[in-house]
């Protein structure tokens, strides 16, 4: 098994803590509501949120993909920080055993810098291209900017 990790990160006028809660604590509330279109529900399928948990993330009907499992590793809300393990699920195909990430706000000037590092953890010796995984990386920064706009737009929201 091979490793091929990606490090992304962008800048965010909103709070940590904000990006936080909406993104990481409350994801499985917020994210369905947000966008219905890309995400049917998400649900604990082991655990109440906290490390070693297992929440699954249900895909509308006719999409692309239909379920994918992430089991939370480490949680540090008081560092905003969360590492969790995508483990299950069609969207890791036939060359990826799972992904790893550790997402990170920290502070910064007006608001905060996301930095989110990702794991690919491929089956036998297949090796990964920054183009393979292009498009989810590119899913995963819209997600972040949909959740920006809407706080923006929404200031008491996780307030």
């Amino acid at each position: 098994m091979g490793v091929t990790t990606f490090t992304q990160e962008f800048t965010t006028p909103v709070h940590p803590g904000r990006m936080f809660k909406a993104l990481i604590i409350d994801s499985h509330n917020f994210i369905p509501k947000l966008v219905p279109q890309s995400i049917k529900s998400i649900e604990f399928v082991q655990g109440d949120g906290g490390v070693g948990s297992i929440k699954q993330t249900n895909f509308p009907e006719g999409g692309h993909f239909k379920y994918l499992k992430h089991r939370i590793d480490a949680l540090d809300a008081h560092n905003f920080v969360c590492k969790y393990t995508l483990i299950e699920g069609d969207v890791l195909g036939d060359k990826l055993e799972s992904i790893s990430y550790e997402v990170k706000f920290e502070a910064a000037a007006g608001g905060c810098v996301c930095k989110v590092t990702s794991h690919y953890h491929t089956k036998g010796d297949v090796e990964l291209k920054e183009e393979e995984i292009k498009t989810g990386k590119d899913k995963a920064m819209g997600m972040y900017k949909t959740v920006e706009e809407y706080l923006l737009a929404h200031p008491d929201v996780y307030a």
